[in-house]
């Protein structure tokens, strides 16, 4: 490129400024250099962009971002059990009388997979099973109301 000085090993440049008193070592010089370009290429996506496009159905979800998901759950075994641990819950979400069962085995598979927040998502639910239960099942609910239905039933 005109204007540019041309590259120079990175190996002569630590030797010239390690003359001038640099203490630092080569590796951190290298780091510096290339700082930012080593990720030029990647995507950059925040954890709450991923979360909603992981909560998006996958129909509803432009092309390039259904593309970038697969790129991102691919990558990672743990993101690859999140995002198959999301798209099992998210059906969960649309009122259905049997998703009280769903749920029950939802959380089991849950339980045994190496996901510490999922696994807390799950005892917080569970703590307050009924009004999840009622949330899920029908079409008004109150966590009340549906705990004192519980109780009366037992």
């Amino acid at each position: 490129m005109p204007g540019r000085e041309p590259r120079r090993p990175v190996q002569h440049l630590f030797e010239e400024i390690k003359a001038l008193g640099f203490t630092g070592c080569r590796n951190l010089l290298h780091k510096y250099i290339n700082q930012g370009r080593a990720d030029a290429d990647r995507s950059h996506i925040s954890p709450r962009r991923l979360a909603r496009m992981l909560l998006t159905r996958p129909d509803n979800l432009k092309a390039e971002h259904h593309e970038l998901l697969t790129r991102l759950t691919a990558a990672c075994t743990g993101t690859t059990q999140l995002a198959a641990a999301v798209r099992n819950f998210t059906p969960l979400l649309s009122l259905h009388a049997g998703n009280a069962e769903t749920l029950t085995r939802w959380a089991a598979r849950v339980r045994d997979v190496d996901m510490p927040h999922l696994r807390a998502f799950v005892r917080g639910m569970e703590r307050d099973r009924a009004a999840v239960d009622a949330a899920l099942t029908l079409p008004c609910s109150n966590g009340l109301i549906a705990d004192a239905l519980s109780d009366h039933r037992e």
